[in-house]
């Protein structure tokens, strides 16, 4: 089993930014960001593999967001530039694959284990 903390959620100004931060519990090589906005289903913002040389992201955040990763603190890290107001949503930390739908993908189901989230917001 592998534990999730997120933190590092706030409310800026659109245009600004935030970083977030998923401490896990040990390491995995997969792991990855989540956000579901109210009303609508969660989806998949970005995800990383191994030391971090293996990244993929979901087009609404390519080229704003940036997913990193501190193998030796069992962190990652979400930076977010470039703050939309549709960026407002819980974001989520996973990791651990479930043994449904692909390994490392941005499908909610690939992933066994989750934080509790936190809450970003945007104002225009």
């Amino acid at each position: 089993q592998v534990l999730l903390m997120e933190s590092g959620g706030g409310s800026v100004q659109a245009g600004g930014s935030l970083r977030l931060s998923c401490e896990a519990s040990k390491y995995d090589a997969c792991m990855g960001w989540f956000r579901q906005a109210p009303g609508k289903e969660r989806e998949g913002v970005a995800r990383i593999y191994g030391y971090g040389e293996r990244t993929y992201y979901a087009e609404s955040v390519k080229g704003r967001f940036t997913i990193s990763r501190d193998n030796a603190r069992n962190t990652v890290y979400l930076q977010m530039n470039s703050l939309k107001p549709e960026d407002i949503a819980m974001y989520y930390c996973a990791a651990g694959y479930s043994g449904r739908g692909t390994l490392c993908s941005l499908s909610n189901d690939a992933y066994a284990y989750w934080g509790q989230g936190t809450q970003v917001t945007v104002s225009s």
